[in-house]
């Protein structure tokens, strides 16, 4: 095998470790630690805050710099998930009808 196949193979095995371990790790203590009431509280703010941070710059900044206007179809498409998510409150509706909004904006009125 050449160098750099060796080194491919060390770099996924070694990625391989350190996902599986970390994994392992939580799942085997899962059961036998208790976090203290105030930390199981502010941990329950994290999805939230992780979902807000990947999903407002992908909606505000598609191109790379801020684009607020009602020629963003990202912009448009949130905006109407959000509306529909409101009104039927229901999950894959709300993603259907989303990208169903995107996909009109995007590539049937030609936005973006």
């Amino acid at each position: 095998m050449a160098d750099s196949s060796i080194n491919e193979v060390a770099l996924i095995f070694g990625m391989f470790l350190a996902t599986f371990s970390t994994r392992y790790l939580l799942f085997a203590v899962a059961g036998r630690v208790h976090f203290p009431t105030w930390l199981s509280n502010a941990l329950s703010f994290v999805p939230p805050a992780v979902l807000t941070a990947i999903i407002v710059p992908a909606v505000l900044m598609p191109q790379g710099e801020v684009w607020f206007s009602w020629q963003n179809p990202w912009l448009l498409a949130a905006l109407a998930s959000v509306v529909i998510a409101l009104v039927l409150k229901d999950l894959l509706k709300t993603i259907v009808g989303g990208m169903l909004v995107f996909m009109l904006l995007k590539f049937g009125l030609g936005l973006g």
